[in-house]
């Protein structure tokens, strides 16, 4: 969850530098009024180089950086672009409002996209693969890295869940050609909303830069309202509130992830011996955000009566068994570019996806945790899979 357990002080006195500072809720121009202060460029220079990342630019929400990453590489009508039928709604609707044509693979035992599906999937019209970082574990992104490279396709990252980890000591988000993040109030870290784009390319960043921005590419040598254009855009910028409270919450990052990871550890030493349970698989080299802790069990019905446990005991499920209508491609049947990509079948589109999670409970990670949660987390699973 947790970035909005930890808002405080810190984020204040960001905010109250900016009204220090002349006011200016604008992310450009106003240079007379603003006394120096840039509160979203600085917030995207220290992201940049928190992640290992040359070129980051911040947006006004994680669904905004991924249309603003497709964007970018002009991708449109007549391609494809693949991600995972596991996912939250923002994946595939920013690919929908690009005009290319979605398809969705199957999921893997790390809840995120299975690369020997994936493989299946990749046509001629291809042009990118858009991988999720589901609930805080990494994907295979040696494997996808590697069909993305054998077949001439993008890979873009979204990292909504995946904000401070890392995979073989690479961070999320800096595997890929681009990457993508969410700020939203339950994220690791928050701007209340907002999201960034970065980019190993400087052409790519550039167009996007515009993109975002009407079109604006901030041409120093003229005045805003002159500025030149090579495009036209959208608006998705991030105002400087939110660059105040991102600077502050990426200070914490490295501190929430570590909290998260130990609660999370916590909770699973505490059931890992329950007979019955198996533990998400996680690659090799992984160093997760722990969002949640997922586990599988050996059917729906079980799966149903760990969430009914849990909230007896007072606790909670996130998004598996209870809410994964949101998350799967497979329920979407209110997008009809999605149903008619899939043969006008979604209900069976995806069985190996709806098979893992149908018996999958999902627990949520905090910074703050009771020390009693794990113990009574025991208890409702073990009452749940004794019966």
């Amino acid at each position: 969850m947790p970035g909005y357990e930890l808002v405080g002080q810190e984020e204040l006195a960001e905010i109250q530098d900016v009204f220090a500072h002349g006011g200016v809720l604008f992310r450009h121009g106003f240079d007379a009024l603003r006394n120096g202060c840039y509160k979203v460029r600085d917030f995207e220079q220290a992201f940049g180089h928190a992640i290992g990342a040359p070129h980051a630019l911040a947006v006004c929400s994680g669904t905004a950086a991924l249309r603003v990453a497709l964007a970018a590489l002009g991708i449109g009508p007549g391609d494809e672009v693949i991600t995972q039928s596991f996912t939250f709604v923002a994946t595939v609707e920013a690919i929908i409002e690009s005009g290319a044509t979605l398809v969705c693979a199957e999921i893997y035992t790390t809840f995120n996209l299975d690369p020997a599906d994936l493989e299946k999937r990749i046509t001629p019209r291809t042009r990118a693969v858009i991988a999720v970082h589901m609930l805080g574990t990494p994907a295979r992104l040696p494997e996808i890295s590697e069909l993305c490279r054998k077949h001439g396709l993008v890979l873009i990252e979204d990292t909504a869940w995946g904000c401070g980890g890392n995979l073989q000591g690479t961070s999320l988000g800096t595997w890929g050609d681009i990457g993508t993040f969410s700020f939203d109030f339950a994220k690791t870290m928050t701007t209340g909303e907002g999201g960034m784009v970065v980019f190993k390319d400087r052409a790519t960043y550039e167009k996007a830069a515009a993109w975002h921005d009407h079109g604006h590419e901030n041409n120093p040598k003229v005045p805003r309202w002159e500025d030149t254009r090579a495009s036209s855009g959208f608006n998705f910028r991030m105002m400087e509130l939110q660059g105040a409270v991102g600077l502050a919450q990426l200070k914490k990052l490295p501190g929430v992830v570590t909290a998260q990871r130990a609660n999370r550890d916590r909770i699973l030493d505490a059931v890992r011996d329950i007979p019955g349970i198996t533990p998400r698989t996680v690659p090799d080299g992984a160093y997760d955000t722990a969002d949640a802790l997922v586990l599988l069990v050996f059917d729906k019905q079980r799966a149903l009566r760990c969430r009914e446990q849990l909230l007896a005991g007072g606790l909670a499920t996130k998004i598996l068994p209870e809410a994964y209508t949101w998350h799967f491609a497979g329920t979407w049947s209110h997008m009809p570019e999605l149903v008619n990509a899939h043969g006008g079948d979604l209900a069976n589109a995806f069985p190996a996806s709806r098979a893992l999670l149908e018996r999958a409970v999902s627990l949520p990670v905090g910074v703050r945790m009771d020390d009693s949660v794990p113990g009574r987390v025991r208890t409702a699973l073990q009452k749940a899979l004794a019966a």
